[in-house]
């Protein structure tokens, strides 16, 4: 079957059936906000939402979205003019490919919070993803990979790094 975007699926679907997921690391500064609200004010949703969808629970999670999502949720001319309808495309994937996706729709955008990108390092972690395939999936290189490891703490993130002896500590001479 050949490869068709989601993107040509557009839903419209309430937004009561929209709940954000538990791992965006993203953040958007209040300007930025007001920005997108003053944007899809004057220009309407010109992106979609990008969820997954919940069949058991008939939920939408986003994996994309989350503060155009926010700004129907908490503006009432928003969410008047569009009928409390999100324009949503789904995409069919596994968590950890959802982070993946969360996390590359972020960074071609803007910054993280470091905490939350920690987390989805351990979490994606946990989920047995090698290094290499945060690096690859995510588009981290090593070292960052191994500094948001270093902030949760956790000796296990670390248990296949390889450590080098590239220095001892110098003697102290006796006084």
């Amino acid at each position: 079957m050949e490869f068709k975007s989601p993107t040509y699926h557009i839903r419209a679907v309430p937004i009561e059936k929209v709940e954000p997921n538990d791992y965006n690391p993203n953040a958007v500064a209040p300007p930025e906000m007001k920005l997108l609200y003053e944007s899809i004010k004057n220009d309407g949703y010109t992106m979609p939402i990008v969820c997954y969808y919940d069949k058991e629970r008939d939920r939408y999670i986003i994996v994309d979205g989350f503060h155009r999502y926010r700004i129907m949720l908490e503006h009432t001319d928003i969410y008047e003019r569009e009928g409390g309808m999100l324009p949503v495309s789904v995409i069919d994937k596994s968590i950890d490919q959802r982070m993946a996706s969360t996390i590359r729709h972020n960074r071609a955008r803007g910054s993280h919070d470091v905490d939350l990108m920690s987390n989805i390092v351990k979490e994606l972690h946990e989920l047995g993803r090698s290094d290499a395939w945060i690096s690859r999936h995510l588009g981290m290189d090593r070292d960052e990979i191994l500094r948001l490891k270093q902030i949760t703490g956790l000796a296990a993130l670390f248990k296949d790094v390889k450590f080098g002896k590239a220095w001892k500590p110098a003697e102290e001479p006796e006084s």
